[in-house]
This record gives C-alpha cells, sequence and structure tokens, in this order.
C-alpha cells in the first residue's frame, strides 16, 4: 500500500494531528474542526471515527485456529464465527510484543493493530506456520468506529460490538477504496463524523492503552487489569488455556502476587502552561515512580492521561516535571484480596518448617 492517508482528510476542516507522537494517528484526521464539540456528540448520537490509520491481518485455512491459540495469550482453538476478543503476544519474560484485536468470520481470522506493529507481527506469525495449513497475509482493509447510539450498519467485511469500560462501541471493517462512501451511507442513517482525539478520548477514560504509547519495553501484561480474563470476559489474557510464549510469567503473577506498577488514569494540573508529553518520567517525592502515556483533552474532565506507576506510589503527590498529577481513584485496581493459590501453598510450606 503505497498511500495510507485517509480519503477523509479531504472532508472539510480535517486536520491531522500536528506534534510528533507515538499515539498511532498518521493518515487520519484527529478532528474536523471542533474536537471537543466531536466528544459531545458520543453523549446524545452517534460518532463515526476514522480508525484506517490500524492494519488488517488475515490468517485464514483449516489450522487456523490452533495456530493462533498456540501463539497468542487468547483461546482460539474453539471460538465460533462472531468471535471477537483482544490477544497478546509475549516474549519468552512474559513482556508485551504486540496487542491485537481479533475478530473470527465464517473461515479468517482478523487481527488489527497500529500500524507500526504490522510488520513485526506479520514476521513473527510467518516464521512460526512450519507446517501449518495457514495463510497470512494483510488486508486492504479499513477500520471505522461508531460509538453511542445504534443506527443501522453497511455492508462490510466484518463488524463487531466491542465489550468496554467506554460508550457503546461496534467497529467495521470495509474495503480502503470505500471508506468515503461507507461513511457517507453512515452519515445519511445519522452518525456524525469526528476525529481520532474524541476515540482517544474514550480509550483513555476506558483504562484502554496503546502500546507504544502507554506501556513500555517491560510491560507485563497484569500491569493492565483490562488485559486479564474473567469467567464472564476473556479479555486480552484467557486464564484457562494451553501453553503460549510468555505464559509462565502470567501464571506466575496471577498465583503468587501483583505486577509492581500498574495503568491509572491521571488528572493534570489544567493550569499549567504547557502539558506534559507522552513517555515523561513521573516522580513522587524526588524519585521517579513511573511513566506517563496518552495525554487527552477530555471536554468535561480536562487534561486526563493514562499513566504506568508503581502501586507503592498511586496515593503519593505526583509531578511530571512542574506539573501536578493526581490519580483518578476509580480507576485504582480493584485488586481480589483471596489468596492466591500460589502465595497459599508458598505460606503453607513456610508454616512447616
Amino acid at each position: 500500500m503505497a498511500n495510507l492517508n485517509s480519503q477523509l482528510l479531504s472532508r472539510p476542516h480535517a486536520a491531522a494531528l500536528q506534534e510528533p507522537s507515538p499515539v498511532d494517528h498518521e493518515g487520519v484526521a484527529w478532528h474536523y474542526g471542533a474536537p471537543l464539540v466531536e466528544q459531545r456528540v458520543i453523549e446524545t448520537g452517534t460518532g463515526v471515527v476514522d480508525r484506517s490509520q490500524r492494519s488488517i491481518i488475515s490468517v485464514a485455512g483449516p489450522d487456523a485456529p490452533t495456530f493462533l491459540n498456540n501463539l497468542l495469550s487468547q483461546k482460539l482453538d474453539d471460538v465460533l464465527p462472531g468471535f471477537s476478543a483482544q490477544a497478546l503476544d509475549l516474549d519468552g519474560q512474559g513482556r508485551v510484543l504486540h496487542h491485537a484485536d481479533i475478530t473470527r468470520t465464517e473461515d479468517t481470522f482478523y487481527l488489527d493493530v497500529p500500524r507500526a506493529q504490522a510488520a513485526s507481527l506479520m514476521s513473527y506469525l510467518q516464521k512460526m506456520v512450519f507446517w501449518s495449513e495457514v495463510t497470512i497475509s494483510e488486508t486492504n482493509l479499513a477500520l471505522l468506529t461508531l460509538l453511542g447510539a445504534p443506527i443501522p450498519l453497511p455492508d462490510c467485511a466484518f463488524s463487531r460490538e466491542v465489550n468496554w469500560a467506554g460508550p457503546r462501541r461496534v467497529d467495521l471493517a470495509v474495503d480502503r477504496t470505500l471508506i468515503d462512501a461507507t461513511v457517507s451511507q453512515l452519515e445519511a442513517a445519522g452518525a456524525t463524523l469526528i476525529g481520532l482525539m474524541a476515540f482517544t478520548a474514550e480509550r483513555v477514560k476506558a483504562l484502554e492503552p496503546e502500546l507504544a504509547a502507554d506501556l513500555d519495553d517491560k510491560s507485563i501484561p497484569h500491569e493492565v487489569p483490562n488485559f486479564i480474563g474473567s469467567e464472564s470476559n476473556p479479555a486480552a489474557v484467557h486464564l484457562a488455556k494451553g501453553c503460549y510464549r510468555g505464559q509462565e510469567t502470567v501464571s506466575r503473577v496471577h498465583n503468587l502476587g501483583r505486577s509492581p506498577r500498574v495503568l491509572v488514569l491521571v488528572h493534570l494540573d489544567g493550569s499549567a502552561p504547557t502539558l506534559p508529553t507522552t513517555g515523561a518520567e513521573i516522580t513522587a517525592g524526588g524519585r521517579k515512580v513511573g511513566r506517563l502515556g496518552t495525554v487527552i483533552d477530555d471536554c468535561d474532565l480536562g487534561p486526563i492521561a493514562l499513566a504506568l506507576i508503581k502501586r507503592s506510589a498511586l496515593s503519593s503527590e505526583l509531578l511530571i516535571g512542574d506539573v501536578s498529577a493526581a490519580v483518578d481513584s476509580a480507576s485504582l485496581p480493584t485488586d481480589d484480596t483471596t489468596e492466591r493459590p500460589g502465595r497459599a501453598a508458598i505460606n503453607r510450606l513456610r508454616g512447616q518448617s
């Protein structure tokens, strides 16, 4: 694909994000002239967001379910068409390398990732084929996201309703050549075109990280509570499935304790002349306790951000340079106080010694 800039960048008042940012944004509109007003659309109607900056990879063939199940953190060997969830690719130490949204249709799994992750994920999948009957390719599909009230959906390669902590969300995959036409159909059905900034504000409030912006090369799944599955929600890490690379770390942390860091929402001092940028160091009492992730202006909350912070510093007074920050109490993890099986076994052994 030579040119991945969206057709919608030619819409009136379309503006790309101007400053450098690790947030996946290249080639789509950050807003269409009224960024904070666009966020209000979600409250009373339906917003459609161009997220065609993401790449969509297809994995097809009779062995696709077991092939992906053996490599990723999601249980995929027995899922039915229509299944959607997140999945992680971890390294041998359990650190997050890739973070994908997955949808299964009748004969294909679609994995969509930020564009910067696509080449390395494709390379890894292709290297692991061996004798599996699978075909892996990057598609010409583009992602559109609907936020807010339901409206009739146009024809598309696949659609999925996303289970997250934000407003009602439906993702649609359409051919890249049909982005403008599909958005026009959605507008005729009552949707309003809004920019990626509006989606990003909802993503931050929903505590949904984007790998390059919000995590680092040491991040493990348990640092993001939303990544860890339960009986009612598979999330990105299914805790009852067969082996995959990095599972030992996932199992050890889950059975023995907690991650030293955790992803939370922070409120930034809006009176500061300039806001800190993604990747900035967070300090408490003069020592580093974390890093700042995606920074965004929300129409209700003002400047907010995701932050990866040491659990021991969550109640401390935080600074990012000269800008003060406060952890949103509602974003604090509700840790299960039940003694973990592994910890219980260790305590029993200590009691016998």
